[in-house]
């Protein structure tokens, strides 16, 4: 018999995206953490995790279509807490005194 060649798993698949949307917003946290703490910036920060929420219930349709449920459903809740702590973040550079 021949030998079939080495695929990863489908559900590896989803958790490849979901590490790499976690980097990417971890990343954008970091750096706009660095940022200067005034309004575009707080902006700049929501911006950001809309941007990153959207990218994830892109990702996580992508993922149903491909029948991973679980898996995107994992995707879409990881883009949306990444979002609420990126504007809860944002919230407060508004209250901290410049």
């Amino acid at each position: 018999m021949g030998r079939q060649p080495a695929v990863a798993p489908e559900f590896c698949e989803g958790e490849y995206i979901m590490k790499k949307l976690i980097a990417v917003a971890a990343a954008t946290a970091l750096g706009l953490g660095l940022a200067a703490c005034d309004s575009p910036a707080e902006n700049q920060m929501e911006d950001q995790a809309e941007a990153i929420d959207e990218a994830a219930e892109a990702t996580a349709e992508a993922l149903e279509d491909a029948g991973m449920e679980e898996q995107a459903e994992a995707v879409e809740e990881q883009g949306e807490e990444t979002k609420d702590a990126m504007e809860e973040a944002a919230d407060d550079m508004d209250a901290t005194p410049q």
